[in-house]
């Protein structure tokens, strides 16, 4: 009974580090957003160097959940908690891995590169973060069916971004001489779209940990 207990305790603490971060990962697109809208190249610098941080956070999880696995030979059920765990984290660290790849953006086009930033960036993050907030109630509720509604949002993050791309084709055929600043922001509404793929690929994550079936929601 006490290793049971003692399993279960460190069940919880890994599963708080994935809420931790999830959190990370939404406060790093945010100020990644924010600093290119702001051209504050200073944020930029510091979204891309607080990366580390999330990256230290997959390997800690990804350890704590191996030695787990090595240390009780969990049942089926626990495993796959101990699986998901570690699926989960990667597509955190790769969401923090798109925020700071819009940040790079934001150095590579400046103070003073005179494009105006498409609002329907802004637009795609808000249902990003729904998406993701969604994601945590669904991973700690163990909620097979707000997981399904990941992708249905998903599919409006996938809309907004055609339109942004368009725009983007279109400005830069009328302006030849600033099409490497248009392409960084064709690139950050393709980083937020690989956002909201990571979230449906953690709702995927969810269903298997709750239904135990493996199914492909970004079809």
């Amino acid at each position: 009974m006490a290793i049971r207990r003692q399993f279960d305790l460190e069940l919880e603490t890994l599963q708080q580090k994935i809420v931790e971060m999830a959190k990370a990962a939404r406060n790093q697109l945010e100020r990644a957003v924010k600093s290119i809208y702001e051209s504050d190249l200073e944020l930029a610098k510091d979204v891309i160097e607080a990366d580390a941080e999330i990256d230290q956070l997959d390997l800690d999880i990804n350890d704590s959940a191996i030695l787990l696995i090595a240390k009780q030979q969990p049942v089926a059920s626990d495993l796959r908690k101990l699986i998901v765990a570690i699926r989960i984290a990667t597509d955190l660290e790769r969401m923090a891995d798109n925020a700071r790849n819009i940040a790079r953006s934001t150095l590579a086009l400046g103070e003073n590169h005179d494009i105006e930033i498409d609002l329907a960036l802004k637009d795609m993050c808000e249902v990003a973060y729904e998406m993701l907030d969604l994601a945590i109630k669904g991973y700690k509720e163990e909620d097979y069916k707000l997981a399904k509604q990941l992708s249905e949002l998903d599919d409006s993050i996938d809309d907004m971004f055609d339109q942004v791309l368009e725009r983007m084709l279109d400005f830069s055929a009328n302006n030849p001489q600033k099409v490497q600043h248009v392409m960084h922001i064709a690139y950050t509404a393709r980083y937020i779209e690989r956002f909201g793929d990571h979230l449906t690929n953690i709702a995927e994550s969810i269903l298997y940990l709750v239904k135990g079936e493996i199914l492909d929601l970004n079809e």
